[in-house]
């Protein structure tokens, strides 16, 4: 099932648990946040923006998991492994820096902590972000075309977690300006070949989670815009998968996106991974060329094998036109989780 949302709908009821699961393609979801049953000290939200043009990644976040809070910024070298990186940290963060809550809607969020500072400014067609810390000096510009669709989703967890959520959004395929300096080094991002997606998430979850997520935009031989997102292993997603297709701004609508084989088995992280979907609308393969590979679990934290590749295949939109992907830029990610 593929519940659609059309309508602007509160998230969660008074018992705190999510009203009507579903994915919008635009963020249709009102986040009652005063609603949430689960202990306030649960409850996790970000804004996490990823730019790469294939060489380059920078990833820009702010994350408050009301035990603390942090913004971070890192650079990471995809064909070399080099990584730079800083963060700002506050505790006991519950009910301070509280964020927008529509990832759709134009604001401005600032964040400063010792010699680390950040801006996210959203408008109706951009997304500006700034890091500073360190050596480090970040300024990005991603451009949405007007109107442009995404996918949102609520993802509620079943009992005895049944007042536990997950509500998402992702933008794909914004051509991005900009630059990361790193001391003396000055990387440039072109519009041309750099590319943001937005991350945004809300909830509150079981202590230990694991998903998939992988995402990719690109500009086609037509000149059009076309981008995926594909996650799953997270929650229960019996009334909608979190996982679109995007071409020239607009959405459509896959179902279940699942892997072949698991990489994690026989630690064949860098091995191709074949990605179908159940309706036949996505077969992809990615052959990987860089595993970012980082964080450990102790108690809480996240394991993550973000891994990098070319992807080739076919994606069929809902009018039937099926798109051939050639050596498109992409990741996909597996992440344990304890938090």
């Amino acid at each position: 099932m593929q519940r659609e949302i059309t309508q602007v709908t509160k998230l969660l009821n008074s018992d705190g648990v999510v009203a009507t699961p579903g994915y919008c393609k635009r963020n249709l979801y009102e986040y009652n946040r005063e609603a949430i049953t689960a202990p306030k000290i649960r409850i996790k939200e970000w804004d996490f923006y990823q730019v790469s043009d294939g060489e380059y990644m920078v990833q820009i976040n702010f994350a408050n998991i009301s035990i603390g809070a942090a913004g971070t910024v890192g650079i990471v070298n995809l064909k070399t492994g080099e990584k730079w990186d800083g963060i700002g940290l506050a505790v006991g963060t519950v009910n301070r820096y509280q964020m927008e809550r529509n990832g759709d809607q134009p604001y401005e969020f600032r964040f400063s902590k010792g010699d680390f500072s950040m801006e996210i400014i959203v408008t109706e067609t951009t997304r500006t972000l700034v890091a500073k810390c360190k050596n480090i000096d970040v300024k990005l510009v991603g451009e949405m075309l007007p109107n442009h669709e995404s996918i949102t989703i609520a993802t509620p967890f079943d009992a005895p977690s049944n007042n536990r959520f997950f509500l998402t959004q992702k933008i794909n395929c914004m051509p991005t300006s900009g630059y990361a300096k790193i001391g003396d080094k000055t990387i440039e991002f072109s519009p041309e070949t750099a590319y943001m997606v937005m991350d945004w998430g809300r909830g509150v979850w079981p202590y230990r989670n694991t998903w998939y997520w992988g995402n990719g935009s690109t500009r086609l031989p037509d000149g059009k815009l076309f981008g995926f997102e594909i996650t799953w292993g997270f929650g229960n997603q019996d009334n909608a998968t979190e996982t679109m297709l995007f071409y020239d701004g607009k959405a459509h609508k896959i179902g279940e996106v699942y892997l072949e084989s698991d990489p994690e088995i026989g630690n064949k992280w860098m091995d191709k991974w074949v990605f179908k979907s159940k309706d036949g609308r996505f077969n992809l393969t990615m052959t990987p060329y860089f595993d970012h590979a980082s964080g450990a679990i102790v108690v809480i934290g996240m394991k993550t094998h973000q891994v990098h590749g070319l992807w080739n295949g076919t994606v069929t939109l809902d009018d039937g036109t099926i798109l051939e992907i050639k050596d498109m830029y992409a990741f996909c990610e597996k992440v344990h989780n304890a938090w």
